[in-house]
């Protein structure tokens, strides 16, 4: 049972297989092994165990982190996952960000946490996932910060190039620049009035109560341990694993 939590089943990795290079159609060697290299990654990715605790099934360990980081760096990760949210659902958007603690071991090495999305906040050195979601509730867009970083300075990029008919946030997003930008998208702000506003603004009550859609898909990403602790020193292999974790949402 241990061996199957951590598996892609043959229905997963159809969904994937195209989208990964090394295919028989693709210049070059062709990549046979990549349903065993993936699930090394996920096995990684779902435990939390350091890359040398990797079982010996997927390969040797220092082979298959090192094929692991020239993807992150070819942004092969992010191309799969942006393909999977192409049948995304546009009824409207929502934007949420989570906190997560930045184990010591990503605080370590040369440069220490210097240009590599790691800030103090309250809960210590931490990093922080800004994140937009589509109706159903599914990842569509990340942005990596320190987790100090107010929520609402991401919201415009986040949303920028978006359409959709409403655009739900928490009144963390209250601000009269993010709501002219939703404005413009010709949809509805979904935002409570933050408590200093001397004019409260209405917002739809009804459809808010769908927020919690977001909330519900940053639990399920943090069954990924290494989405909900950050081991890596390097934001672009932690960012890696955050983009295989929200494949693997997609992929269901």
């Amino acid at each position: 049972m241990g061996i199957k939590r951590y598996e892609l089943s043959t229905a997963q990795w159809e969904q994937i297989r195209v989208l990964l290079p090394g295919k028989a159609s693709d210049p070059g060697r062709t990549g046979s092994d990549n349903r065993l290299f993936v699930k090394g990654c996920l096995w990684v990715l779902r435990s939390g165990a350091h890359w040398c605790d990797l079982p010996e099934r997927y390969g040797n360990w220092k082979t298959v982190h090192r094929r692991f980081s020239r993807w992150c760096h070819a942004g092969v990760w992010e191309r799969v996952f942006t393909a999977l949210t192409a049948d995304r659902d546009n009824a409207y958007l929502m934007i949420d960000s989570t906190i997560v603690r930045a184990h010591q071991h990503a605080a370590t090495g040369k440069g220490g946490p210097q240009n590599q999305a790691l800030g103090r906040s309250r809960g210590g050195l931490t990093t922080k996932i800004h994140m937009l979601a589509d109706a159903p509730g599914r990842p569509l867009r990340f942005i990596i910060t320190g987790g100090q970083v107010h929520d609402a300075t991401q919201a415009s990029a986040l949303l920028e190039g978006q359409a959709a008919s409403a655009v739900i946030a928490d009144k963390a997003y209250d601000s009269n620049g993010f709501r002219e930008q939703i404005a413009v998208m010709n949809a509805e702000a979904v935002i409570p009035s933050k408590r200093y506003r001397k004019v409260f603004i209405p917002h739809d009550q009804t459809l808010y109560k769908d927020r919690n859609r977001i909330e519900r898909c940053f639990n399920r990403l943090k069954h990924f341990r290494r989405f909900a602790t950050r081991y890596d020193r390097r934001t672009i292999h932690f960012t890696g694993f955050i983009y295989l974790a929200a494949a693997m949402i997609w992929i269901g």
